[in-house]
């Protein structure tokens, strides 16, 4: 009898510390997820692609910790192929009511020459399929247009270099009633701003010998450095900001 009293007085509080530790994991669980769904311009980099910075890198900076992000974005990726890999099932399987998808795309849907493009009809039927399945877990679609690439004309314009394909996303935004954050035209008007000359430093230029990674250096005009992905990011957060967004309240508030 003083046997079987023992157990017992052992096995509650074992229920008790292991009901607690299920609490602790439904609440985690139940916390908002960002999933960055997209391509180079928004994904996480390689340590041997260093100073390479995608604006997603820095994002997750900017929210509480009352929000997790998760960059799904890879180098390359089209809205057809993105989907093709299976990389879109995998983020339905762990998505829920709640949460949120950022879906940016273009920059490899547009080229005829990349086996990922991926023709202007189909784009938006792929752009419809990640909205609508979005929507089927109770969790919310955000549209981003392409950054554009940092392309001068000789008045020190920045050039239109994604024109269809943005307009093709602002047109499903508009149809299927889903927040649009058009990163194509605030990318150009901080470009304008900032000018040809300095706007370098927002993307991957380095001379040869300047950095072991990149030992010929590198032109690149649609890639980001670290400083580029920063202020990238913080255009998303200014988008959010405009929109009135909901998760525009887990955004870092500054120290005074």
């Amino acid at each position: 009898m003083t046997i079987f009293s023992f157990k017992k007085w052992m096995v509650f509080p074992l229920m008790l510390i292991l009901g607690g530790l299920s609490l602790m994991a439904f609440t985690q669980n139940e916390k908002p997820v960002v999933y960055l769904v997209g391509d180079s311009t928004m994904s996480d980099k390689r340590i041997s692609s260093y100073p390479e910075t995608g604006w997603g890198m820095p994002f997750q900076y900017y929210l509480t910790d009352e929000v997790e992000v998760e960059n799904h974005a890879r180098n390359g990726r089209s809205t057809r192929t993105f989907i093709e890999e299976g990389r879109w099932e995998t983020i339905k399987e762990t998505l829920k009511a709640g949460d949120y998808v950022f879906i940016q795309f273009g920059h490899n849907d547009e080229v005829p020459t990349k086996s990922r493009y991926t023709p202007p009809e189909q784009f938006q039927e792929f752009l419809r399929q990640y909205i609508s399945e979005t929507r089927q877990h109770d969790a919310h679609p955000i549209l981003l247009t392409p950054i554009t690439r940092r392309q001068f004309d000789e008045n020190g314009q920045v050039k239109e270099t994604h024109e269809q394909y943005s307009e093709l996303m602002r047109e499903v935004a508009a149809s299927e009633y889903v927040p649009l954050i058009d990163m194509d035209r605030k990318s150009q008007a901080m470009l304008t701003e900032i000018g040809e000359e300095k706007s370098t430093l927002l993307f991957l230029h380095l001379e040869p010998g300047q950095n072991p990674n990149y030992p010929d250096g590198v032109t690149d005009n649609t890639h980001f450095s670290e400083t580029g992905a920063r202020m990238m990011a913080e255009l998303v957060l200014q988008g959010l900001q405009e929109l009135d967004h909901e998760l525009a309240k887990y955004i870092v508030e500054g120290e005074e």
